[in-house]
C-alpha cells in the first residue's frame, strides 16, 4: 500500500519513505540500481489456459494417464475392441490479485537531483520481476518428489551445510525424470534452476569431468536462457538468487532448493499480465502520483512426475 511522505532531512522538503535521500545536498546525482536478473523461473510455466469456459478465478486444468501399450497382433477380419479412457486429472489453479504501490510528490520531481519516475519505475519493475518469480518458485518447491544431499539425509531437517549438491544428486534426478517419461524442455534436457551459492559446489566438482559452459554448446544463442551458466549430465543450469533457501536443515543449516523439471511441470492462469501502473492523480492540490505494479495470475504443479527437488547444504552458505 502506498506509504506516508517524510522529510528527509532537515528543514527541506522530503518524498516517501522508500525515496528517502533522494532529496539532498549530496554531489552525487546519479542513482546506481543493482543489475538483477530478469524473470526466470516464471518462464518454466508452459501450459497456460487460452479459452475459459467461463468467467471466475479458478481454472480448472486436466490431463489423462498414458493408454496401455497396445502390444497384441491384430486379426485382419476382426474389429478391435475400443479402450476406455480414463477419467483426467484435474489441476485447479486460483488466479489472485498481486501488486505493490508507492507514492511520488510533486515536492520529491521539483527537488530531487534526479529525474524520480523513471527510477521508481525501474525499482517497480524490478520488485515485479522478483515477485512473481517467488511465486512460481513456491509453486515449485513444494512438489513431492525430493532428492536429499548427502550420504544420511532422509528429511529437509536432517541436510547438512556438509551435504552439498553433487554431480550424482543430479544425475539422479535426470535418470528419474527419464524413468518417468517426462519430456526434456531444450531437445532431450530438463532445464535446472540452481542457486549462485550450490552452483559454485556443483561446478567445483564437473568442471573437470563433463561441465560445459553456454559458448561451447554449439548452438544458436538465441536457445540459451537468460541466467543459464552451462549444462550437465542432461540438464542445462540457469542460475538466479531467487531459488529457495531457508535455514530449516540440521542444527540451523541453509538448506538450498534446486528444481530440475521437464514441460508441463508448471501451470500458470493469467487473467492480467502484471505490468506497471502510473496512477491518476486524486489529491486536491495535485500533489501525490501513485506509481506500482499490478496483475492478475496464479501457479500449480501440472505433472509431478516432470519436476523434482534436490535440497543441499553449500560451502559458502
Amino acid at each position: 500500500m502506498p506509504t506516508n511522505y517524510t522529510d528527509t532531512s532537515s528543514g527541506s522538503l522530503g518524498g516517501t519513505a522508500n525515496g528517502a535521500g533522494l532529496v539532498q545536498k549530496a554531489y552525487d546525482k546519479s542513482i546506481e540500481f543493482a543489475l538483477r536478473d530478469e524473470p526466470l523461473i516464471r518462464a518454466v510455466a508452459d501450459k497456460r489456459p487460452v479459452a475459459p469456459t467461463n468467467n471466475g478465478n479458478v481454472v480448472v486444468l486436466q490431463r489423462y494417464a498414458d493408454l496401455a501399450n497396445a502390444t497384441t497382433a491384430l486379426t485382419e477380419s476382426t474389429d478391435i475392441d475400443g479402450v476406455t479412457i480414463g477419467t483426467p486429472t484435474s489441476v485447479t489453479i486460483t488466479m489472485q490479485e498481486f501488486g505493490n504501490a508507492t507514492t511520488n510528490t510533486r515536492a520529491l520531481q521539483l527537488f530531487s537531483l534526479n529525474s524520480v519516475d523513471p527510477d521508481i519505475v525501474t525499482l517497480m519493475a524490478r520488485n515485479q520481476a522478483d515477485s512473481i518469480d517467488a511465486l512460481a518458485m513456491t509453486a515449485l518447491r513444494g512438489g513431492t518428489n525430493v532428492i536429499y544431499s548427502g550420504s544420511t539425509a532422509t528429511t529437509t531437517a536432517t541436510v547438512t551445510a556438509a551435504a552439498t549438491l553433487s554431480t550424482a544428486n543430479i544425475a539422479r534426478a535426470v535418470a528419474k525424470l527419464r524413468t518417468n517419461k517426462a519430456s526434456g524442455r531444450r531437445g532431450n534436457e530438463f532445464w535446472a534452476g540452481i542457486h549462485p551459492d550450490v552452483a559454485h559446489d556443483l561446478m567445483l566438482e564437473s568442471s573437470a569431468a563433463g561441465w560445459v559452459v553456454p559458448n561451447a554448446y554449439g548452438i544458436s544463442q538465441d536457445r540459451i536462457w537468460a541466467g543459464e551458466v552451462g549444462r550437465y549430465k542432461g540438464a542445462y543450469f540457469v542460475e538466479s538468487p531467487r531459488l529457495f533457501v531457508a535455514t530449516d536443515g540440521a542444527s540451523s543449516a541453509k538448506v538450498y532448493r534446486t528444481i530440475v523439471c521437464g514441460q508441463q511441470a508448471l501451470a500458470e492462469a493469467v487473467a492480467e499480465e502484471p505490468h506497471t501502473v502510473i496512477g491518476p492523480v486524486t489529491d486536491k492540490l495535485n500533489r501525490f502520483r501513485p506509481i506500482g505494479w499490478y496483475g492478475v495470475l496464479g501457479f500449480a504443479r501440472f505433472r509431478e512426475e516432470a519436476l523434482y527437488r534436490i535440497e543441499s547444504g553449500s560451502s559458502i552458505a
